[in-house]
Parts: structure tokens; sequence; C-alpha cells
């Protein structure tokens, strides 16, 4: 799974107000010829992003090449189950990446357009987001 080796604080505040505006940045196509871009707002967790990879591995074997284009760097911290109220915030638990619309999560390429298109639907399941297939203009 994907964890930062260090960051610079534990422990975050948690956002106001996630649903705000749409991806400036890795909103385009780079590395492949084909990629999965979000249409939603949502935390995409180190074990969803793991889950999707391994699909995408698995489908395309050693034919094409895959590119990851988010990293979870965001700590979500977590109090242990039937914890009394008080006693400071909890020890963070997992990390996710905040994904905004627009952002091209994964992608593809060395493999024909119809594989690369059903590789990326199975992994798509495996994410919270709604996404959208795109290829290289």
């Amino acid at each position: 799974m994907l964890v930062p080796k260090k960051v610079k604080h534990r422990k975050w505040h948690k956002p106001r107000r996630m649903n705000k505006g749409v991806a400036s940045r890795i909103n385009t196509i780079a590395f492949g010829s084909f990629g999965l871009k979000s249409t939603s707002h949502s935390w995409v967790s180190s074990r969803q992003i793991e889950a999707a990879r391994r699909v995408l591995t698995r489908y395309v074997k050693r034919g094409g090449k895959i590119w990851i284009r988010i990293f979870p760097d965001r700590p979500v911290t977590r109090k242990g189950s039937e914890v009394p109220m008080g006693g400071g915030k909890g020890s963070p638990d997992h990390y996710v990446c905040t994904i905004k619309p627009g952002v091209v999560m994964f992608e593809m390429e060395g493999i024909p357009e119809a594989e690369a298109r059903e590789a990326l639907t199975q992994a798509a399941y495996k994410l919270p987001v709604t996404t959208l297939f795109v290829k290289r203009s």
C-alpha cells in the first residue's frame, strides 16, 4: 500500500468543506494513451488505490504500462472503539488522497483501446468516485 515515508505534521485538521472546486492540476493525460478521470469529489484511501492497481495489472498481464497519478498523503485519525469522550485526537489510522472532479487518477499505454477501457472500468468499481474513460487527444 502507498504510505508516505515522512510527513511534516502527523495529524491534519479535517477540512471545513471538501466539495469545492475542480482540479487545476493532474487534469490531463501526461504519460499514457488512456486514462481514468474522476467526475466527483471524494477521499480515496491507499487500500482503494492498491485494489484498483491490482485489477489493472492482472488485466493487462505483461502487455501494457500503468501510471498511478495520485498519492495518499493526508492522514486520517481514528480513536479506539468504546473510548470515552475527551482524551484528545486519535492516532493516525490510514492515509487518503483528496480527489476533485477532473483528476486523472490512472493512465495506461501499450494495449488496445477496448482492453484499456475494460481494465479501467473494472478498476473504477474499486474506487469511491464516479469516473470517465479518457483518451489522449
